[in-house]
């Protein structure tokens, strides 16, 4: 299937010019979306999920958060390219930097309407930490995102859902249930899958889980103004 959007080049809040996927609404415009990558950076599939999300309304903007350490990235899920990519989110790339790259591409899009966010894998822990952090937000949706937990004593400023695989081995279940400890007001939903579920390219992909986990945030975006 044909892509409908095209990478453009922004000029981040220090000075670098990072890649970002573009793709406009389809039909009448609901709002804006920021989608956050995984950690194999701005991938055919992150540019399939923009597209699904223009599809229903919405302007998405898909920041390349690693292109400072490693431009184009747009890794495979082999075991090579899976630490290549751990190495650089680990040990490369400032989290704080991916927040602060969040907060431009948000405020591209606010003066058009509400601003959402997703994000899957790092970008799922992005989101939850740019909910909390970044002013601008209408809602924000984090699929499996390992920081969470670590994140758990901030406070989101914006209505939020978390979405988990009850067989993740990268998320235990305690930390999961720390964050509904310290969140009632955050629904936190459980799938039987593992990491990744969202991904048709992953052997954890579940058409299920996907298919309930995007209605949701759906439903999370039009209930916010879009």
């Amino acid at each position: 299937m044909a892509l409908k959007g095209k990478m453009t080049e922004m000029q981040m809040g220090d000075g670098a010019k990072i890649g970002v996927y573009h793709v406009a609404a389809t039909g009448q415009r609901r709002g804006g979306v920021v989608l956050i990558q995984e950690i194999f950076g701005v991938t055919e599939h992150i540019k399939e999920q923009a597209d699904k999300y223009a599809a229903e309304g919405y302007e998405v903007l898909a920041p390349a958060l690693y292109d400072r350490e490693a431009p184009g990235l747009a890794a495979q899920y082999t075991p090579e390219d899976i630490q290549k990519c751990i190495q650089i989110a680990r040990q490369q790339h400032p989290f704080t930097q991916s927040i602060e790259d969040t907060q431009v591409c948000i405020d591209a899009l606010k003066a058009n309407g509400p601003v959402f966010i997703v994000g899957y894998c790092y970008g799922g822990s992005v989101v939850w930490a740019a909910a909390c952090r970044c002013a601008g937000l209408a809602a924000g949706s984090s699929y499996y995102g390992s920081l969470v937990p670590q994140f758990a004593e901030e406070q989101p400023k914006c209505p939020v859902i978390c979405h988990f695989g009850e067989h993740d081995h990268g998320i235990p279940m305690d930390g999961i249930a720390k964050v509904r400890a310290a969140h009632p007001e955050v629904p936190v939903y459980i799938y039987d899958a593992g990491h990744g579920f969202n991904s048709d390219r992953r052997a954890d992909y579940n058409d299920a889980a996907a298919k309930l986990a995007y209605q949701r945030t759906l439903n999370l975006f039009r209930a916010n103004g879009g």
